[in-house]
């Protein structure tokens, strides 16, 4: 081959080799456009969610601000006459001894006798049951119950329009009047830090020493209550057995059977706390999701103090 041919057949080879960097050079540009578009599209849509996330969080709050605003802040109640509230009048006419005050904090509405102080909420919404409060912490909500539709509030505000927060409700098979031995009362863990969020903070001990007293008002009159275990568990599938299931309690079969349902949360809790519960006591167990697990839960229990 002489030089000339040698000389054009290189020319050639690099022509190829040039002509091939820059198809591959224009398939790189294009992929790289291509994913910059999808991460610029990714990034608004995430963008767009956390703005309505958020916006959803304070449309919810601000809710509850006027809910707030229909709590009548008169007198309260004495939280020791709450046990009170539904002693009749004695056969000469009078109040039981110690009791004469009671009727004067109750109102009627809708042919129903409800404390006063959540008059109006009641009206406005008779699935309201009471009011929770945590001091010191953002729990400070109405709490729902409807027999027919446990988890209604779920997704709903206390007006009944949706909201990713929902609304703190109670479990069905726990009774508010006559109280069950157990009141169950589920939120939401929200990323805006709202509901039940701070609940995960008795993991540690100092937040414990600090938040004893959870205040659980309801419509038949004030409570108080005081945290007995605070624990991290999940919920389990039905049919899985023998292991410890706190949202099956509600009544005590027995002395052992509360008993037994005491020691289990205690058991669950990190440290010691000062108090504990015993036969006869009242309690309320706060439920929310926790991320330790699928479906994993933090649990507060709490005994009737007041």
């Amino acid at each position: 081959m002489s030089r000339l041919a040698r000389l054009l057949c290189v020319g050639e080879k690099n022509s190829d080799m040039n002509s091939d960097k820059k198809k591959k050079a224009k398939t790189r540009r294009i992929i790289t456009n291509i994913l910059m578009v999808i991460c610029a599209a990714v990034f608004v849509i995430c963008a767009v969610y956390l703005i309505k996330y958020y916006a959803a969080s304070k449309k919810s709050e601000d809710t509850y601000s006027s809910l707030r605003e229909l709590i009548d802040t008169g007198e309260d109640m004495p939280v020791d006459l709450s046990s009170a509230v539904f002693e009749e009048e004695t056969a000469e006419g009078g109040k039981a001894d110690g009791k004469k005050d009671v009727a004067k904090y109750f109102t009627e509405v809708n042919g129903k006798k409800v404390y006063k102080k959540y008059a109006a909420l009641y009206e406005k919404n008779p699935d309201f049951i009471g009011w929770l409060t945590l001091y010191d912490t953002v729990i400070d909500y109405p709490v729902m119950q409807t027999p027919g539709d446990e988890e209604k509030y779920l997704h709903l505000d206390f007006d009944g329009n949706y909201s990713s927060a929902g609304t703190p409700f109670a479990d069905t098979d726990s009774s508010i009047e006559p109280a069950s031995d157990n009141i169950i009362i589920y939120g939401h863990n929200m990323n805006t830090k709202k509901m039940f969020y701070e609940l995960t903070n008795y993991d540690d001990e100092e937040f414990y020493k600090n938040h004893k007293t959870i205040i659980f008002d309801t419509i038949y009159g004030p409570g108080e209550y005081e945290v007995v275990a605070a624990f991290r568990t999940q919920a389990y599938p039905k049919e899985t057995t023998g292991v410890f299931k706190y949202y099956e309690f509600f009544n005590a079969e027995s002395k052992e059977d509360f008993d037994a349902y005491i020691e289990s949360c205690r058991a669950l809790t990190p440290y010691a706390m000062d108090s504990t519960a015993v036969y006869g006591d009242k309690l309320i167990t706060l439920s929310t999701c926790a991320y330790h697990s699928e479906t994993g839960r933090f649990v507060v229990v709490a005994k009737r103090i007041r």
